[in-house]
């Protein structure tokens, strides 16, 4: 039996399906602090080693388990190195410190751009 004419019994006999969709991970929790510039620009291409920087929050499912594990990656635009990750079963603020301080040292602060999303995780003042 194809599709349609399942459909067409369906229509018949006055039935409907729903369709369950996954729960997508967002990390939106409304406005958190001031948002950056977009200072990249979509020139994620860099000219040397941590002069652009790119971060993100990521889901991963555990398969046949309840749950989840957020990686947390920082990943140099000069050669697509990942300098550093955090790895943790939420995510949180403390995700992103840690992360932050194993990639960066204090002379990478004034000549690095670290470009995220602006997720909440983001926005904190560090």
């Amino acid at each position: 039996m194809n599709q349609k004419k399942v459909q067409r019994l369906m229509k018949l006999f006055g039935l409907s399906s729903q369709i369950r969709r996954k729960h997508k991970y967002s990390s939106y929790q409304g406005e958190v602090g001031k948002k950056a510039d977009n200072l990249i620009q979509r020139q994620f291409e860099a000219a040397n080693p941590m002069e652009k920087c790119y971060t993100d929050v990521t889901e991963f499912a555990i398969p046949n388990s309840t749950h989840k594990l957020y990686l947390s990656p920082v990943l140099d635009g000069f050669n697509s190195e990942i300098i550093a990750y955090n790895l943790s079963t939420s995510p949180n603020l403390e995700q992103v410190k840690s992360m932050l301080d194993q990639s960066f040292t204090e002379e990478h602060y004034e000549n690095t751009i670290l470009h995220s999303d602006q997720g909440w995780q983001y926005q904190h003042q560090y």
